[in-house]
């Protein structure tokens, strides 16, 4: 995938999250529902490691427990969200091969073994770890709309195509903090 293909992608991943973030906050009994904000915390904890490695950061992972409630994920995710765009605004083409090292990659291999590797992970690049990301979203972010739905409430269309057909809106976190 070229630059642009990524950025397009991670685009479209904001403003999933956003209207994802629009639902449950709309539903009174997402605010006390605990698979809600562990599955939420988890998808942006995430988030947060890899622009922290990124970044050339440590990474500081948050525990579920530090956040009062949704809302205060919710700003947690706003926040990623504004720091993120400075990293993918200057995402150039020759960045994307630049080799990422995981802190936790080992810990990987060790509990789920190495698929024939030789026992040791291999390195991944930035091209790679960007689409890993945006997956790693869309499957949890599947798993928030079920329970969404669970919960009596009304996922949001957040297809990557149909927000292609939308003409590429921006994200609705204005209209999700009400």
């Amino acid at each position: 995938m070229l630059a642009s293909e990524l950025k397009v992608l991670v685009r479209h991943m904001e403003w999933a999250d956003s209207l994802v973030w629009k639902s449950v906050l709309a539903l009174p009994e997402a605010h006390s529902d605990t698979h809600l904000h562990e599955r939420l915390h988890h998808v942006h904890a995430v988030q947060w490691a890899y622009l922290q490695i990124w970044s050339g950061e440590s990474v500081d992972w948050r525990d579920a427990s530090s956040f009062a409630d949704l809302r205060a994920i919710h700003s947690w995710t706003r926040e990623y969200y504004r720091r993120s765009a400075e990293q993918f605004d200057k995402l150039e083409a020759e960045a994307l091969e630049r080799q990422i090292e995981f802190p936790w990659a080992e810990q990987l291999v060790e509990r789920w073994g190495s698929g024939g590797s030789g026992g040791s992970p291999h390195p991944a690049t930035m091209r790679e770890t960007i689409l890993q990301i945006a997956s790693h979203t869309t499957h949890h972010r599947g798993q928030v709309c079920t329970r969404v739905r669970e919960l009596g409430g009304e996922p949001p269309l957040i297809d990557f195509i149909a927000w292609i057909w939308m003409g590429r809106p921006t994200p609705a976190w204005e209209e999700s903090a009400a």
